[in-house]
């Protein structure tokens, strides 16, 4: 989930919990360009209060116009489009040829706080789970998933709503020197929760990136106690007393990405260490060492772009393809 979406989650909670009705929409489909994905959470109030966005435009108001007069989800789950006749794309400000579908459904606290409290649960515990809304009957249930998952179906018969819902993706960054603040700054716009763990009390201390959760310690039992498989770690220290604590406990975990900042000669290494260190040759094959897809990049800005740009690459299951086109740009320049 990106971050405003959990927000929307732990809002819908916090007004059922305290006795607040409330509506909450998803994005279920989106034609043409779109300011948000599938999935996209919105929620309301009778207050006029909201958290979340479906659209980045005036669909909002205008939805919460709709709700205000009863016209929309009154007392069951509802289905609609936006953008179905040019006036109203034009209005509400969808793209050319757009349309946004959603799911309204109005949510009550005798009915809904305890589901609500219990998917924040989850969440917060960095776990996964489905949740599946019939909009005929209004039941809902909710499975818990064992792999973090966040996507959006809607099934048109019989008509449901499936959400797999998954927390952010985090970055755990092993050292906090030059690359690594640039690295922490721009992994927040790219929605990941930011973690930063060095042992150095003073490096830490001086560590001006708002946001990122630092941990003064030796990186091992942190890394062993926070990755999963939203996780990318990273080690930019440069200093192997500290990395290599790190590394060896990060390709033992489910993290989806691991990598280690240095030249090929330090990475050769480092290689050599870690199979020393009890790594197996498999665990090892996991570390992405050189760090970073090869932009040429040189500064820390350019690295930590390099950096996000390889994390991103093997997120998307992308990454031969993407190496294998910048080595073709870089061999043509």
């Amino acid at each position: 989930m990106q971050a405003v979406d959990q927000e929307v989650i732990a809002q819908v909670r916090d007004w059922l919990s305290a006795d607040t009705p409330c509506w909450l929409a998803t994005v279920v489909a989106t034609y043409g360009s779109s300011p948000r994905p599938v999935g996209s959470l919105f929620t309301c109030n009778r207050a006029g209060h909201s958290v979340g966005s479906l659209s980045g435009g005036c669909v909002e108001d205008d939805l919460m116009q709709k709700l205000a007069d009863g016209s929309v989800a009154a007392q069951r789950p509802e289905y609609f489009r936006y953008g179905i006749t040019e006036e109203e794309t034009e209005r509400l400000g969808l793209p050319c040829g757009g349309y946004l579908d959603i799911v309204v459904e109005p949510l009550r606290p005798t009915q809904h706080a305890a589901e609500f409290t219990r998917i924040a649960a989850h969440l917060d515990a960095r776990l996964g789970l489905t949740r599946t809304l019939d909009l005929d009957s209004a039941a809902s249930s909710i499975e818990e998933e064992v792999r973090q998952s966040a996507d959006t179906v809607f099934e048109s018969d019989p008509r449901r709503l499936i959400q797999r819902l998954g927390p952010r993706f985090q970055l755990f960054i092993i050292g906090a020197g030059m690359v690594s603040r640039y690295l922490a700054d721009m992994a927040q716009a790219l929605d990941y929760a930011v973690i930063l763990c060095d042992p150095r009390d003073h490096l830490i201390n001086e560590f001006a990136v708002s946001g990122v959760e630092t941990i003064c310690d030796m990186p091992d039992d942190a890394v062993k106690a926070r990755a999963d498989a939203g996780t990318a770690i990273v080690a930019l220290t440069h200093d192997p007393r500290i990395d290599d604590m790190g590394l060896m406990e990060a390709l033992k975990t489910d993290a989806f990405y691991v990598g280690a900042m240095g030249s090929t000669r330090t990475s050769a290494s480092r290689r050599t260490r870690l199979l020393a260190l009890d790594v197996t040759a498999a665990e090892l094959d996991r570390l992405h060492a050189p760090i970073g897809l090869p932009i040429g990049s040189k500064t820390p800005p350019e690295i930590a772009i390099a950096i996000l740009a390889e994390i991103t690459a093997v997120r998307k299951g992308c990454e031969r393809a993407a190496r294998a086109r910048l080595e073709q740009i870089n061999a043509a320049a």
